[in-house]
């Protein structure tokens, strides 16, 4: 590697121990670096700004920008206070009852959305169910953060490295749902379970409170039914399109940004109140990490060390298959899995061409996203979902540190990805 790689490099790790450390705040921490990128000519402003491979995703930034915009007005309504009450309702106030319901309930929306619109509507509730039950809510946020990646990996639409994923190598959203689902309710069910070992120390009962909880009508939380209704139909409108991507071609972000832009000029909402629950801080940071990454894909820091793990294989069908999966999981651990995936994913596309570009070759693309997917949950600021919901809970006082999310974080990693390898292995590769 150049002089110039090896700098950037120090700079990207620099910024990295900042954040792990919280010597100052993340946002800083990403900001700074990206300038440092920019100082050094890592990066340029073309590259930084406008390139769709090493430049800030702006899909990323506008779908988190309209769908804070869309769950902001979405608060007014009562309705996280509804659902906190339900779900506390339905767990009778037991708090493993209530962690499992809600990473199922995150689970299948991320499946049907994508996991970032998932927290931003989960999280609210969490928050207001735990104060409720007197519960801690951090042990509750984590465990959606990652239930929400898991979930996620199932389709097409539920991660955005997915959608990276099918575009390269030309997969449909069946594709996903017959090669990739099927283990992801696997991994679900084992991650509930680890649920019960990991947080126990959350799950303390309060009969006094469980019992006031199952006196309470719902229904009275609702402020606005008309706002709901208004809410609740953009809402489904941009879910549908969110599904229906394959067939519409709109990018989630333009349907979030349309959906938020359609709700705040149909309803009674301000546009100060619409804009009120966005979190700017998170949006930066995010912007701040894709220069960061992308200064690292310009000077091929990323695309040498994909290689290298690729000369490793030397061909082998079987063992590249390991690597990628072991190597994704690994590096979407340190850089959000997105420009990850995005950097990948072309090398992935020739590894299959060089190995027959037939059925058995497509093994390497469900390695890629099983890595991807899974190994965004391994730290904080691995996957999108994991940024917004630190994003949120530090916005509502309640911090969640690099290290408490990354303790758990890595031993889930480290079980599912290990679970993925005979699936591959027994599925396609004997």
């Amino acid at each position: 590697m150049t002089a110039l790689a090896w700098l950037s490099v120090a700079v990207f790790l620099g910024a990295y121990a900042l954040i792990a450390t919280e010597k100052i705040h993340r946002v800083a921490a990403a900001l700074g670096g990206a300038g440092i990128m920019l100082l050094i000519h890592a990066t340029d402003a073309g590259a930084a700004f406008f390139s769709e491979e090493t430049g800030i995703d702006w899909n990323v930034i506008f779908l988190l920008l309209g769908m804070m915009v869309i769950v902001g007005v979405l608060k007014q309504t009562g309705i996280f206070e509804y659902l906190a009450i339900w779900a506390a309702k339905r767990a009778r106030g037991k708090p493993y009852r209530l962690m499992v319901l809600l990473v199922v309930i995150t689970a299948l929306a991320s499946a049907l959305l994508d996991n970032v619109t998932t927290v931003l509507l989960i999280v609210p509730v969490t928050f207001l169910v735990c104060e409720r039950l007197a519960l801690p809510v951090v042990p509750f946020l984590i465990a959606e953060a990652m239930a929400s990646n898991i979930g996620g990996a199932a389709t097409l639409v539920g991660d955005p490295p997915n959608i990276i994923i099918a575009s390269r190598g030309g997969l449909s959203f069946n594709d996903f749902l017959v090669h990739m689902a099927p283990m992801v309710v696997i991994l679900m069910i084992v991650f509930i379970g680890m649920c019960r070992i990991l947080f126990r120390k959350a799950f303390t009962y309060d009969p006094e409170r469980a019992a006031g909880i199952m006196e309470l009508n719902e229904r009275e939380a609702i402020a606005d039914w008309r706002l709901l209704w208004q809410s609740l139909a953009v809402l489904a409108l941009v879910m549908t399109a969110f599904v229906l991507h394959p067939v519409l071609h709109y990018e989630p972000s333009i349907v979030a940004i349309l959906g938020a832009g359609i709700l705040v000029a149909a309803t009674k909402v301000t546009t100060h109140e619409a804009i009120a629950e966005v979190e700017w801080p998170t949006l930066v940071f995010f912007a701040g990490l894709f220069v960061m990454v992308g200064a690292l894909v310009e000077t091929g820091v990323i695309g040498q060390i994909s290689r290298l793990a690729v000369d490793a294989t030397e061909g082998q069908l079987g063992l590249t298959t390991m690597v990628l999966l072991g190597a994704s999981a690994g590096l979407s651990a340190i850089v959000d899995n997105i420009p990850y995936v995005a950097t990948m994913s072309p090398i992935v596309a020739e590894l299959v061409e060089a190995n027959g570009g037939n059925a058995d070759a497509q093994v390497l693309w469900w390695a890629l996203a099983f890595g991807a997917d899974l190994g965004g949950n391994a730290t904080a600021v691995g996957a999108a979902a994991n940024v917004v919901v630190i994003g949120i809970a530090a916005r509502n006082r309640t911090p969640i540190s690099f290290w408490e999310f990354t303790k758990y974080g890595l031993v889930v990693t480290v079980v599912t990805v290990s679970l993925c390898a005979p699936y591959l292995w027994l599925r396609y590769l004997m």
